[in-house]
C-alpha cells in the first residue's frame, strides 16, 4: 500500500506508452520537473523476448504482444507508489504510441471488474484479447490494403476530403482490412470491441471504458471531421468506408460498434481515478484523469509551437507538425483538430508530414559506410552540400525501403543519381551519408512549399508571425524580383530561394537530431533557427544515439501528458470554484504553458526548467537545469570530455579517404537497389548494440546503435573481439534568448542563408527526380 497522505503541493503525471518502455513523468504546479520513472520492456520484461519492445517477422510485420503492456502498467505504477507520494498526484494525462487493442467480444458490455488484491496482468490475461500480438506504426504490412482501399474510394484526393487522410500502412481503416482478408476468420470473429493504445491506457487508469478523441478518429481513415466554426457534433462514422471495410453493411454496423463514440470536447477531462488504483496504490478518489493522444501529438503539446513554428521530430517514423487555421484536407498532408482545445476557442487544427524510411535507412547507411555515428556525423560534416563542391554535378539518393506516403506511397528501392543519371553507387562513397540525409530533410522542405500553397495554415504565414523572438534573416533580397515567375521558370508551384513562408523557428525532438551535423543541416535547409528541448540537449551528453531517454531524463511525450494534466486540473478548479468554464483566465494550451513557465521563470530568478529528477538541487551556472551535465550557454559542456575519443573518430575519416571509402564500388555491381529489400534488413541485425538490444535489422524508438563487430581492438593479439565504441559529440546549446530559455528550449543550430540559397538551387533537380521516381520513369 501507498504511503499516507503527505502535505506539499499538487503534481500532475504523464503517462507515455512508448514501442520501447512504459515511462511516467512527474511535474508540480509550475510544471518543474519533480519525478520520472520507466518499465523497459526488453529488460524488465525479458519473458516475452522483444527486441526494441516489438517482435519482427520477415518482411514488413512489426508486432507487439498486447500483455506486455499490461505487465508494464503493473510495473510502472508500483514504482510510482513506491517513490513518489501519489496522494498529491491531481490529475493524470498521457499519450501511446499508434497500435490497436483487438477485445473479445465476452468482456464488452462493461469493462472487466478489478480486484484491488491483484495485478492488472493476473485478471487481464492474454485469452482477454482476439489479437495478442498488435502491429504497431514501424508495421507497413497493410501498405497494399491502404492503397486499395485509397483506390476503392475514388484516389487520394477524394479519400484525404471524405475522411481527411489518403492511404497509409497506419490508418486503422487499412489494419482492420487487412485483418479480415489475411488473418484466420477467427480472430475476427471473436472481436468484441476495437480500442486504439491511448484509450486502451486511458480505459485502465479510469476502470471503464473511454473514447477515442477525434484528433485520433481523424488518423483512422474512417472519421469525417466536419471543419469550420459550427458546432463539432457534425463529425462522424462515415457508413460507406466502414462497409468498405468490413465487406458488407451488416460488418460495417459491427465495425462502428467496435470504435464506440468519439470524443468531441478535448478540453475537459474524462473521469476520475479508478477504485482499483485508489485501494491498491493510494491514488485519491478525485485524481483527474484527461484525454489520452498519440505520443507524437502529445510531444507536440510538450513544445508549445507559435504559428508559423515547425516541430521535426526523427525516429522510426520522422514526423513534422505545425499548428494550422483551417480544415483543408488534402493528400499533401495529415490534418487533425488540436488534441487541447477549449469548447470555446475558435477551432485549430495541427498539420502533419510524416516519412517511414526514417531510421531505419540513416542506421542502414551507417553500418555500410562507416564504423559509428561518430564517423557518420564527421562525414556528414565534411562532405560539401549535395555531394560535390561542383554547382551541376549534385549527387541525390532515395532510400525508399518501406511503402510510404504520397507521393511515393508506390515507390520501393534504393536510388542514386549522379549528374542527373541513375548510378549503382556514387563514385565517392563517402558521399551516401550526407546524401541520404539531405534527402530527408529537403522531402519536407518541399512538402512544407506544396502544404502552404493550399492556405490551409492560413494566411500571411511567414517568419515575422506569432510569438516568435529570434525570426530568421529578412526578407532575401532575391524575393524582390517577381518570385512567381521564377517559380515558373524553374517548373515549380513555389519559388526555392524564397525562405518568408518556410518555418520561423525547428522545434527539434528525437536522436538524429543529437547529431550537429543533422541540427545544421536541418537550419540550413529551412534558414531557421533549430530548438531543442534542454531535456534532450542534457539526456544527449549522457547517451547521444537513442531515442529513449537516459535514466532520470523525462520524455517529451510523458511531459506533454503532464502539461495537459496541469492544464485540465486548473480549468475544472476554477470551473468548481465559481470561475468560469475557462478558468481564471486561463486561455487556450499554448497560452496557458506559456504564463505558468514565464511565472514560474520570474520567481526562481531567471532559473532554467530542470531537465532530470537525479541531479543536485539548487542554482548553479550552465542550464540551471539541475542534472549534473547542465547546458551552458556560451562556453563548452562539462563532465563530457572523458568519453569523446577524437583520435579513433579522425583515424577511422582519414581511413575512409585514403580508401576511398569502407567499401569497394564492385560489392554494388548490379544495383543495391535491384536486390530484395528483405535482405537490408539483416544488415543492421548482424552488428554488435553497445548499449541496448538490437532488432534484427530493426531501429526502435530507442534508436539502437549497434557498432560493426567482428574485428579485434588493437592490443588484443587476436584475442576474443570487444566492441569498442567511439563516442558521438551531440549538439550543445548556444547562447538562446530568455523567451525560448523559459520554456525549456536551447538554441542548437543557426540559420544560414548562404546555405539555404545552395540548397534552394538544389530543390529543382530533387523535384525533377522525385517525379521521375513517382512516374516510374526509373
Amino acid at each position: 500500500m501507498a504511503p499516507g497522505p503527505k502535505a506539499g503541493p499538487a503534481l500532475f503525471l504523464g503517462l507515455e506508452l512508448a514501442t520501447d518502455q512504459f515511462r511516467a513523468s512527474i511535474v508540480d504546479e509550475s510544471l518543474e520537473l519533480v519525478g520520472v520513472e520507466c518499465v523497459d520492456f526488453d529488460s524488465e520484461l525479458s519473458e516475452y523476448q522483444t527486441q526494441g519492445g516489438i517482435f519482427t517477422t520477415p518482411g514488413d510485420a512489426y508486432t507487439t504482444p498486447i500483455d506486455m503492456w499490461v505487465k508494464a502498467l503493473d510495473f510502472l505504477l508500483e514504482k510510482l507508489s513506491r517513490n513518489h507520494d501519489v496522494t498529491r498526484i491531481k490529475s493524470i494525462g498521457g499519450c501511446a504510441q499508434h497500435a490497436v487493442v483487438w477485445w473479445k467480444s465476452t468482456p464488452i458490455h462493461s469493462f472487466p471488474a478489478l480486484d484491488s488484491r491483484l495485478p492488472l496482468h493476473s485478471q487481464l490475461p492474454p485469452n482477454t484479447f482476439s489479437l495478442t500480438n498488435t502491429p504497431v506504426a514501424q508495421d507497413t504490412s497493410a501498405h497494399t490494403h491502404a492503397l486499395a482501399l485509397e483506390s476503392l474510394l475514388g484516389g487520394p484526393d477524394i479519400m484525404a476530403a471524405r475522411v481527411g487522410t489518403c492511404a497509409n500502412a497506419s490508418v486503422l481503416a487499412a489494419q482492420l482490412l487487412r485483418i479480415r482478408e489475411s488473418w484466420t476468420s477467427d480472430v475476427w470473429a471473436r472481436t468484441g470491441k476495437v480500442q486504439l493504445a491511448s484509450t486502451f491506457i486511458a480505459s485502465m487508469i479510469v476502470g471503464e471504458w473511454v473514447n477515442m478523441g477525434e484528433a485520433e478518429a481523424c488518423a483512422t481513415g474512417m472519421w469525417t471531421h466536419a471543419g469550420g466554426q459550427g458546432t463539432p457534433s457534425q463529425g462522424h462514422w462515415d457508413e460507406g468506408v466502414l462497409e468498405i471495410v468490413g465487406g458488407s453493411r451488416e460488418e460495417g454496423r459491427r465495425i462502428r460498434g467496435w470504435l464506440g463514440e468519439v470524443d468531441l470536447a478535448s478540453g475537459r477531462k474524462i473521469a476520475n481515478i479508478s477504485r482499483y488504483l485508489c485501494e491498491r496504490y493510494g491514488f485519491e478518489a478525485d485524481t483527474v484523469v484527461t484525454p489520452f493522444t498519440s505520443d507524437y501529438l502529445s510531444v507536440y503539446l510538450s513544445l508549445c509551437p507559435s504559428p508559423g513554428d515547425a516541430v521535426l521530430s526523427f525516429g522510426p517514423m520522422d514526423i513534422l507538425l505545425t499548428p494550422a487555421q483551417h480544415y483543408h484536407p488534402t493528400r499533401l498532408y495529415g490534418l487533425f483538430p488540436h488534441p487541447a482545445q477549449d469548447a470555446s476557442e475558435k477551432r485549430r487544427y495541427v498539420a502533419m508530414l510524416t516519412s517511414r524510411n526514417a531510421d531505419v535507412p540513416r542506421a542502414l547507411v551507417r553500418d555500410m559506410y562507416t564504423k559509428s555515428w561518430s564517423a557518420f556525423d564527421r562525414l556528414v560534416a565534411i562532405v560539401p552540400p549535395g555531394g560535390s563542391i561542383g554547382l551541376d554535378d549534385k549527387l541525390f539518393s532515395f532510400w525508399l525501403l518501406q511503402g510510404d506516403s504520397y507521393p511515393l506511397s508506390h515507390v520501393k528501392g534504393i536510388y542514386r543519381f549522379e549528374t542527373g543519371i541513375k548510378v549503382n553507387e556514387f563514385r565517392d562513397l563517402r558521399a551516401n551519408p550526407r546524401c541520404l540525409l539531405e534527402s530527408q530533410v529537403l522531402s519536407f522542405r518541399v512538402r512544407w512549399s506544396r502544404m502552404i500553397s493550399t492556405g490551409v495554415l492560413g494566411s500571411n504565414v511567414n517568419r515575422n508571425r506569432g510569438n516568435v523572438q529570434t525570426p530568421g534573416p529578412g526578407p532575401s533580397p532575391v524575393v524582390a524580383s517577381a518570385p512567381s515567375s521564377r517559380a515558373t521558370s524553374l517548373g515549380l508551384p513555389f519559388d526555392p530561394y524564397d525562405y518568408s513562408p518556410l518555418p520561423a523557428r525547428m522545434l527539434v525532438t528525437g536522436a538524429a537530431a543529437n547529431f550537429p551535423s543533422v541540427a545544421n543541416l536541418v537550419g540550413d535547409v529551412f534558414n531557421a533557427p533549430v530548438f531543442m528541448p534542454n531535456t534532450q540537449v542534457d539526456s544527449a551528453q549522457v547517451v547521444p544515439h537513442r531515442n529513449a531517454p537516459a535514466n532520470g531524463f523525462p520524455s517529451r511525450a510523458s511531459l506533454g501528458g503532464a502539461y495537459f494534466a496541469r492544464w485540465i486540473w486548473g480549468k475544472e478548479r476554477s470551473s468548481t470554484s465559481g470561475g468560469s468554464g475557462t478558468g481564471r483566465g486561463l486561455g487556450g494550451f499554448e497560452d496557458e504553458i506559456r504564463r505558468l513557465h514565464g511565472k514560474r521563470w520570474v520567481a526562481s530568478g531567471n532559473t532554467p526548467l530542470r531537465t532530470n529528477v537525479n541531479g543536485p538541487l539548487g542554482g548553479g551556472g550552465g542550464s540551471g537545469a539541475n542534472s549534473g551535465t547542465s547546458t551552458p550557454y556560451g562556453h563548452p559542456r562539462s563532465g563530457l570530455g572523458s568519453s569523446i575519443v577524437v583520435e579513433e573518430e579522425e583515424e577511422e575519416v582519414e581511413e575512409m579517404e585514403r580508401s576511398d571509402g569502407m567499401l569497394n564500388a564492385s560489392v554494388f555491381a548490379g544495383g543495391f537497389a535491384d536486390r530484395d529489400l528483405g535482405r537490408m534488413r539483416t544488415l543492421t541485425g548482424s552488428t554488435v548494440d553497445t548499449s541496448t538490444s538490437a532488432g534484427s535489422g530493426v531501429v526502435s524508438t530507442a534508436f539502437t546503435t549497434p557498432e560493426l563487430g567482428g574485428s579485434t581492438s588493437p592490443g588484443t593479439n587476436g584475442a576474443a573481439a570487444v566492441p569498442q565504441t567511439t563516442s558521438l559529440t551531440p549538439v550543445t546549446a548556444m547562447p538562446t534568448a530568455d523567451s525560448e530559455a523559459q520554456i525549456g528550449l536551447a538554441k542548437v543550430a543557426e540559420a544560414d542563408v548562404d546555405a539555404f540559397m545552395t540548397y534552394a538551387a538544389i530543390v529543382p533537380e530533387y523535384c525533377r527526380l522525385e517525379s521521375m521516381l513517382c512516374k516510374t520513369l526509373v
